[in-house]
């Protein structure tokens, strides 16, 4: 499939096209020395296509190239899908943010904060509080990720069964495991990147009475036209499924890591994981992002109201704090100076203190192998980048994208 067409010449979209083109320049840099596979990035203002660059390989080995059709893990780019389901939810009345999440899953009701020991023998004691569903949407939950390796608490995740291929049960079971171990913190004192988002997916099964998989296919991805979006690649569509890589040590060449042929992403998962379970293509999340500049509406269906979504991608950290003041300094989809968190989305509250050129009240998040998009209400543009190398981390891409697609605007 060609990539997506091109439905508004740059400079009628306020961009110099010249300088546009160096996004495309810049990334294809990453694959022409192999730190990247191949690159897929999409740049719209006021709805319409601007700019669309596709580049080397969704898999190296069998020398498939990039296609605007290619399906890619978008990992935690799921999240901001979950987070609006569950408030769609919330719309229809069926909760409030403050009500305490063992409402629905009663084992939380339980869950204590760790304050010494070791993860054979913590030592614990009870929270000041539940944890709320606001809590879980903005990452103040007091849970974490056994891939952090930063605490004890991270060691009883991996030792309770929590690995990155391999799945302790299903979404059930997960969220009575993760309710049974201790909290990093007391809820609502600090943020920190964790299984929020999945036990956010299994609140949304017991809400709606319907599993993650088909509530999202009914509200969310066929009212938007997200014909190729779900927790599994079929076999049908396979052969457009991109492979993942990772960075080898000392040349940072990208080196397989999945292949996309024998893939766990071919069968059904143990979990459906609201958190980063999510397969996509460009053209999906595009669809997604679209209804989200557009206030929550697309062609005629809206997933989210217009004041909801405002609501969502304003700042929630206590007295207006960005992510350095109030968030460990643990890996996260996103940088920490001059960036808060709303719900689900992270939230540029500071450009100067990020020290990256964006724009105040630009909204984002990305995915673990290196995908990431931003939604810019004031400027009316968003952006979609694709590629598929673990950990995120690696390179300084979506910074370097920032600067780009800014610089560009005339």
């Amino acid at each position: 499939m060609e990539p997506i067409d091109v439905e508004l010449d740059p400079s009628e979209g306020g961009f110099d096209p010249e300088r546009l083109e160096r996004l495309g320049t810049h990334l294809r840099r990453y694959v022409d020395d192999g730190r990247l596979p191949g690159t897929n990035v999409l740049v719209s203002r006021g709805g319409k296509v601007v700019y669309h660059d596709v580049y080397g390989y969704r898999d190296v080995e069998r020398s498939l190239p990039v296609e605007g059709d290619t399906i890619y893990r978008f990992y935690s780019m799921t999240k901001p899908i979950t987070s609006i389901a569950l408030m769609q939810l919330y719309e229809n009345g069926l909760f409030q943010l403050k009500d305490p999440i063992s409402k629905w899953i009663p084992a939380f009701a339980d869950t204590r904060v760790f304050v010494g020991g070791d993860a054979v023998k913590p030592e614990t004691r009870e929270p000041a509080r539940e944890i709320s569903i606001h809590d879980l949407l903005t990452h103040t939950s007091g849970l974490t990720y056994h891939f952090h390796m930063a605490n004890t608490v991270d060691e009883m995740y991996r030792r309770a069964g929590f690995e990155w291929t391999k799945s302790p049960g299903d979404l059930e079971r997960q969220c009575d495991l993760v309710a049974s171990l201790p909290l990093l913190f007391d809820p609502g004192t600090e943020w920190n990147y964790s299984y929020s988002t999945d036990v956010v997916g299994r609140i949304i099964e017991l809400v709606s009475g319907v599993n993650l998989d088909e509530y999202f296919q009914r509200h969310i991805f066929e009212p938007l036209g997200m014909v190729d979006s779900g927790f599994s690649v079929p076999e049908s569509e396979s052969s457009r499924f991109a492979s993942c890589y990772y960075p080898a040590a000392k040349t940072l060449k990208a080196t397989l890591l999945d292949d996309a042929q024998r893939s766990r992403y071919l069968r059904e998962p143990p979990a459906l994981s609201g958190g980063g379970g999510l397969v996509s293509t460009l053209r999906d999340y595009h669809r997604f992002t679209q209804a989200l500049r557009n206030g929550g509406e697309l062609d005629g269906y809206r997933i989210i109201g217009r004041k909801t979504l405002e609501f969502m991608t304003t700042n929630h950290l206590p007295g207006g704090a960005d992510l350095s003041e109030y968030g460990r300094p643990l890996f996260s989809e996103t940088a920490y100076d001059g960036v808060g968190f709303g719900l689900g989305f992270s939230v540029v509250i500071d450009p100067a203190k990020a020290k990256v050129l964006s724009q105040k009240g630009e909204y984002a998040w990305g995915g673990a192998a290196s995908t990431a998009f931003w939604v810019d209400p004031v400027e009316d543009l968003t952006v979609i980048f694709l590629t598929q190398l673990l950990p995120s981390s690696t390179h300084p891409i979506r910074a370097e994208m920032k600067s780009l697609v800014y610089q560009a605007l005339v």
